[in-house]
């Protein structure tokens, strides 16, 4: 998943999945917590992954992730591609109008619009993106 989506919450909570991303995140998707007070969401596969490698963890490296299946919500769009946001997880992202859809290639983000453009605003450096492909080898 790729690219950068603006959309708005609507007084219900809901949230229209960007077009390029519906058929990539299928019917069902699962929403839940992600880092630096963003969302996360996974396709069906994705989550399965993750749940899979939660499934070998020993119980105490477990019990760390408690809080990101206890926040995660299974998504699944009506017609028009929009879907609920739970209120906690709406509340932890900051998410109350206008919001940014990011692709993150396994899965997507969704940020408050102005956090994110704040974020994007002081790490999108020269420097930084030449750290970044570094880091991939590039």
């Amino acid at each position: 998943m790729y690219g950068k989506y603006r959309h708005t919450v609507d007084a219900k909570g809901r949230l229209f999945v960007p077009s390029k991303l519906r058929e990539e995140l299928g019917e069902s998707f699962y929403v839940t917590l992600g880092l630096d007070h963003c969302l996360s969401v996974y396709t069906q596969e994705s989550w399965q992954k993750i749940l899979d490698r939660y499934a070998e963890l020993p119980m105490s490296k477990a019990r760390t992730l408690r809080f990101l299946f206890a926040n995660a919500a299974q998504c699944d769009p009506d017609k028009q591609g929009r879907f609920l946001i739970p209120a906690e997880l709406r509340k932890y992202a900051g998410l109350e109008q206008e919001v940014c859809f990011i692709g993150q290639g396994d899965h997507a983000e969704i940020w408050n619009a102005a956090t994110y453009d704040e974020l994007e605003s002081t790490q999108l450096t020269p420097e930084n993106l030449a750290a970044a492909l570094e880091e991939l080898g590039f």
